[in-house]
C-alpha cells in the first residue's frame, strides 16, 4: 500500500519565466513616452512609438511620484479630476502604460528622460552592482558618488530638443536641481525651482507659453513618500491624493493654446503586511544567503551577485525557496526575456550591474534585509516587480 506523501517530498514549481507580464517597451511604455511627444515637435531622431497620441505644439509630462493605474482607479472620490481623465489615457484608449523593469524611480525616470530602456540607459535598479569598485551603488542617491556621465552617458530628450529651438524646461522642487539623477535623466533647457505644488502648476504653465513649441516637466513627490510609510490604504496617502488632484486640475485650466497635458507616473505601490509569511529576511535566512556577496535591488525587484562559481547554486536555491512567489531568472534569462528592454539594446557597460541572479515578486511578499537595510524594511508599501498594482501607470491627457 502506498504510503502519503510527506511534507519532505514537496518540490515547489518555480514560476515559469514567460509567465511574467514584460514591459511594453518599444509600444506603450514610460521609455516611450518623451520621444514619441518630442518627434511631435520635429525634435531630430526621434521616433513616434506609441501610435496613439497625436502631435502637439507644446507638451507638459506631469509626473505623479508612487500613483499607478490601479491605485488611481480604486479611488475616484480622491480624485474626481483624475478619475474624469480616465478615459482619455493614452490618446483616448483608455490604457495605461507600463513603467519598465524594475518599476523604481531612478530606473523610470531615467527612462523618462532619455527615452531608453533600462539596458541601455544603465539605472537598472535602486541598487545594483558598480562592476569597476564591486561595491552596492545607490541609483536615487548615486551613493558612493560616480561620475553621472560615466554612469549613463546619452543625452536626455531634454537636451536633444533644446538643440532643436524647443523651449525645453523641469519645474520641481529646488532640492533636486543639482542631483546626479537629474543631470543624467531630466536636464536640458532651463530648471526651476519651486516649493510649493501650486507654485509649480502656475511656473509650468508659464513655461509652455514661453515657447512657440515647449517641452516642459513637472512633479510631485509625496503621494509615493505617504504610500511607504503608511501604506496606500492610509488616510494620509488618501490626502496626498486629494491635493495632486488639485493640482492636476490647477494646470489643465490654465494650459496656453495648443498644448497637449499628459499625467503619468513612475511606479504603482502595493502594501504588504508585516508578518515573516510576506516578509522574508535575507539577513537571517542562511539558505538565500549562501554564495551571496552582495543583495542589490529593492523588495519586490532583487539583484543577486554571487561570490565568484557560485552564481548556479544561488540560481538553484533561491528557486527552490522563493520560486512559487518570486520570477526567479539568471542575468541571462532575464535579458533575454526583455526584462531589462529587447534583448539587443542591453549594453556590455551595463550587463554586469545587473545580478547574477534577478528576482521578482509576484505575490504580496518582500526579501527584506533588515540589518542591511532598517529603513526600507520597515515601508509599508513597496514596489519593484512587474504585478499591474506596479507596472501600470495613466497617462491621462487633457488639450487646449
Amino acid at each position: 500500500m502506498a504510503q502519503p506523501a510527506s511534507a519532505w517530498d514537496h518540490h515547489p514549481e518555480p514560476l515559469a519565466l514567460d509567465s511574467a507580464p514584460v514591459p511594453a517597451y518599444g509600444t506603450g511604455s514610460l521609455a516611450d513616452l518623451l520621444p514619441t511627444l518630442a518627434a511631435g515637435m520635429a525634435v531630430p531622431d526621434m521616433t513616434a512609438t506609441i501610435p496613439e497620441l497625436t502631435p502637439a505644439d507644446r507638451n507638459c509630462v506631469f509626473l505623479i511620484d508612487g500613483l499607478g493605474w490601479e491605485q488611481l482607479r480604486a479611488h475616484p472620490d480622491e480624485a474626481p479630476f483624475m478619475t474624469s481623465l480616465l478615459s482619455s489615457s493614452r490618446g483616448g484608449t483608455g490604457q495605461p502604460l507600463t513603467t519598465g523593469f524594475p518599476a523604481t524611480t531612478a530606473t523610470s525616470l531615467a527612462s523618462v528622460g532619455t527615452g531608453l530602456p533600462p539596458g541601455a540607459h544603465g539605472l537598472p535598479g535602486y541598487t545594483v552592482r558598480n562592476p569597476d569598485t564591486g561595491e552596492l551603488m545607490n541609483q536615487l542617491r548615486w551613493q558612493p558618488w560616480t561620475s553621472p556621465a560615466a554612469w549613463q552617458p546619452y543625452p536626455t530628450v531634454f537636451q536633444l530638443a533644446d538643440r532643436a529651438g524647443v523651449h525645453a524646461a523641469q519645474v520641481s522642487a529646488p532640492t533636486f536641481e543639482n542631483t546626479p539623477l537629474t543631470k543624467v535623466a531630466l536636464s536640458g533647457g532651463t530648471f526651476h525651482g519651486r516649493l510649493t505644488g501650486e507654485e509649480r502648476m502656475d511656473l509650468a504653465a508659464g513655461q509652455l507659453a514661453a515657447g512657440d513649441r515647449s517641452l516642459v516637466y513637472t512633479y510631485y513627490a509625496e503621494v509615493d513618500g505617504a504610500g511607504h510609510r503608511f501604506g496606500v490604504d492610509s488616510d494620509t496617502w488618501r490626502g496626498r491624493l486629494m491635493y495632486v488632484d488639485r493640482l492636476v486640475q490647477r494646470l489643465a485650466e490654465q494650459l496656453p493654446p495648443r498644448t497637449a497635458l499628459y499625467v503619468t507616473a513612475d511606479h504603482g505601490m502595493i502594501d504588504v503586511p508585516f508578518d515573516e509569511q510576506h516578509r522574508i529576511d535575507f539577513d537571517e535566512d542562511w539558505e538565500l544567503r549562501a554564495g551571496v556577496a552582495l543583495l542589490g535591488g529593492e523588495g519586490r525587484a532583487r539583484h543577486v551577485y554571487a561570490v565568484p562559481g557560485a552564481a548556479n547554486d544561488v540560481l538553484t536555491c533561491w528557486r527552490e525557496v522563493i520560486g512559487e512567489q518570486f520570477w526567479v531568472a539568471s542575468r541571462d534569462e532575464a535579458i533575454a526575456a526583455g526584462w531589462f528592454g529587447p534583448p539587443d539594446r542591453v549594453e556590455r557597460r551595463v550587463y554586469d550591474r545587473i545580478g547574477d541572479v534577478v528576482a521578482a515578486a509576484r505575490d504580496d511578499v518582500l526579501i527584506i534585509a533588515s540589518e542591511r537595510e532598517p529603513k526600507e524594511s520597515a515601508m509599508v508599501g513597496n514596489h519593484g516587480s512587474m504585478t499591474p498594482a506596479e507596472q501600470l501607470v495613466p497617462l491621462l491627457e487633457v488639450r487646449s
